[in-house]
């Protein structure tokens, strides 16, 4: 019974008309990654890049054998920046460790800067503490996009040592510089993290201000629990 959706899905994803493409990788949603995998792959040449960038969300959330490989190549080879960004993130969903190498190359070596931004949030989500030295370079960018990624990388792998280094955007002029400082040190929990958030509680933006008061309860909690 189950092979019948499946045919008509792989059908729909050849349609000439796009929004049946988009609507046929969509419902790929709840079908299990062995039988999906295969059908998004029809789509990852696809002329459009909207549906592109969906199918290659898709492998990062659909995890099979093969989709590590997929991801790098793209990451690696394709043209387009954005589709580029786009197989960073995916690496970073997939959360495969071996991805460490393909996203610090990338950071280091790609000349757009969203590539960049997406290689630096996927390497915080792999969560690998190797990261450390090329996120702390990333702190001294001149893009704020890339500073926020760092900060927030940085509390997901849980670098202790990095607190110094990222307490000194708690005068930025950027608020969601600060918001994503509040949200990293909400993650680092020590003596001076709370002070820092203590402190980012009492921002003139609200989005701080709460961001920070999260995460001082959410600290609080976790001691009570230990």
């Amino acid at each position: 019974m189950a092979a019948l959706p499946l045919q008509e899905i792989s059908a729909q994803l050849e349609s000439s008309n796009l929004r049946d493409r988009m609507v046929a990788l969509a419902s790929l949603r709840d079908v299990p990654a062995e039988d999906a995998v295969p059908l998004i792959k029809k789509v990852l040449d696809d002329d459009s890049l909207q549906l592109r960038s969906m199918a290659i969300f898709a492998l990062g959330v659909k995890q099979t054998d093969e989709c590590y490989a997929i991801l790098v190549r793209i990451l690696q080879t394709d043209p387009d920046y954005g589709i580029r960004a786009d197989a960073a993130g995916a690496l970073g969903y997939l959360g495969d460790i071996r991805a460490f190498e393909a996203l610090a190359r990338a950071f280091y070596e790609d000349t757009d800067w969203l590539v960049r931004f997406s290689a630096a949030v996927a390497l915080g989500n792999l969560k690998d503490p190797r990261a450390r030295e090329i996120l702390l370079q990333a702190l001294d960018s001149n893009e704020a996009v890339l500073q926020e990624a760092a900060i927030s990388a940085l509390g997901e792998i849980g670098d202790l040592e990095a607190i110094d280094s990222i307490l000194k955007f708690a005068q930025s002029d950027d608020w969601l510089v600060r918001q994503r400082l509040a949200e990293a040190l909400g993650n680092l929990p020590t003596p001076k993290s709370i002070s820092a958030l203590k402190y980012l509680e009492k921002d003139s933006h609200p989005n701080v201000a709460e961001a920070a008061r999260v995460c001082l309860k959410r600290i609080e909690e976790k001691g009570q629990q230990a």
